[in-house]
């Protein structure tokens, strides 16, 4: 049933609802004429109709809304989707010209279209103006993922130093009465993580700095996110030489599977790693896999073709052995590591990321240039490197 065909049913509906109303208002007149009171019969049946009356024209009024709003609608796209006449169009559709054609077409006819605006460059064209998006597009950005794995905390200085325990020779153990008891025999050494520098700049002109108002605000998230990224490579991938952080694969225990089971795959691969690091007294709070080992996880089937852990329909969350999975392209390939993160390493942070704007750079101010540049400043401390064990899954292809 069409908005139309209900606007008449309703009406219809609210002419009887009227009528009733009135006979039952005529009604409790007469009887408060002839008893001096109206019985609640009556009462009830009027604020029942009153009810419904109000509720319907309510409804009704909705409705014609709607209807109107959906006409004008239809006919401003009719308006607008009419093509815009041109000068030639204004004179062919001109009554005088038809006139003339109908009389045979013979002598001169006259036509007036001066008054005619068209969208041609030269009519009314020049004060259309085209839409202008304020949002800037930017390229997509990798989501850094290093840094939620471990603690992290803070220092004034260019030089963490801390102690680190380097020998535990626990003889404890049951002795008689008047007997030489064991001695143990612990040994610890200092250690420290270097503060370290991650930058990078860009040029950029002071005109278009000046004449773009969102792009300075754009410039300064992309700079912070480029540091992001930075650390979180570092975090992961650094090497410890020269002025890079001592990061965490440079530092894993190599996987090496406590028993051999036939077939071994991925998932076998990682709950092995887990019993290595059990063994060495650590429980492992998560896993780094690269997004292709991570898909290759969950696409596993059984015999009958069902996946083995993963409901496609109700995913609860990147989980693997009741520990998180951490997806990032930062691991390579073919790659896994697993940790018990939260004991494992500690970033201690120097100086958060800033982003400072310069004419003060080499010969900036004769060409009117401005240098920006984003620093921040962090050391890295791996403490327990036998917590994190890592390598290559032996099926990777």
């Amino acid at each position: 049933m069409s908005d139309t065909d209900d606007i008449k049913a309703m009406r219809q509906e609210l002419t009887r609802i009227t009528g009733e109303v009135k006979q039952t208002a005529e009604k409790a007149l007469k009887q408060s004429e002839d008893t001096g009171k109206v019985t609640e019969e009556v009462k009830a049946s009027a604020d029942k109709l009153l009810v419904e009356q109000k509720a319907l024209q309510g409804k009704l009024e909705k409705l014609e809304e709607r209807q109107l709003e959906i006409e004008q609608n239809g006919a401003d796209r009719r308006e607008r989707s009419k093509p815009a006449q041109t000068l030639g169009q204004a004179i062919v559709d001109h009554d005088a010209l038809k006139a003339f054609r109908d009389a045979g077409a013979k002598g001169s006819c006259r036509i007036e279209v001066n008054n005619v605006i068209t969208s041609a460059g030269n009519s009314g064209g020049g004060l259309i103006q085209s839409d202008r998006e304020t949002q800037i597009v930017s390229l997509r950005r990798r989501q850094p993922r290093i840094r939620s794995l471990v603690n992290v905390g803070s220092t004034g200085s260019n030089l963490v130093e801390y102690a680190k325990q380097t020998l535990r020779e626990n003889n404890a153990g049951v002795v008689g009465e008047n007997t030489l008891k064991p001695e143990s025999n612990y040994a610890w050494g200092k250690a420290d993580a270097p503060v370290r520098f991650i930058a990078h700049w860009v040029p950029i002109s002071r005109a278009t700095l000046e004449d773009a108002a969102a792009l300075q605000t754009e410039l300064d998230s992309e700079l912070r996110y480029g540091l992001d990224i930075a650390e979180d490579e570092e975090l992961l991938n650094g090497d410890g030489t020269g002025e890079h952080l001592d990061g965490l694969r440079a530092n894993e225990t190599a996987y090496a599977a406590p028993f051999a089971i036939d077939n071994e795959t991925p998932i076998d691969t990682l709950r092995l790693a887990l019993l290595q690091l059990e063994l060495n007294d650590y429980a492992g709070d998560g896993f780094i896999l690269n997004p292709t080992e991570w898909a290759r996880i969950e696409l596993t089937k059984d015999n009958n073709g069902q996946y083995v852990f993963a409901n496609v329909l109700q995913l609860a969350g990147p989980t693997l052995w009741g520990r998180s999975v951490v997806s990032t392209t930062a691991m390579d390939a073919g790659d896994f590591q697993v940790g018990e993160y939260g004991v494992a390493a500690t970033i201690y942070d120097r100086m958060d990321a800033e982003v400072l704007f310069s004419t003060e750079d080499r010969d900036n101010f004769v060409k009117n240039m401005i240098t920006a540049r984003a620093e921040k400043r962090l050391a890295f401390a791996v403490k327990r490197p036998a917590a994190l064990v890592g390598g290559a899954f032996p099926l990777a292809q």
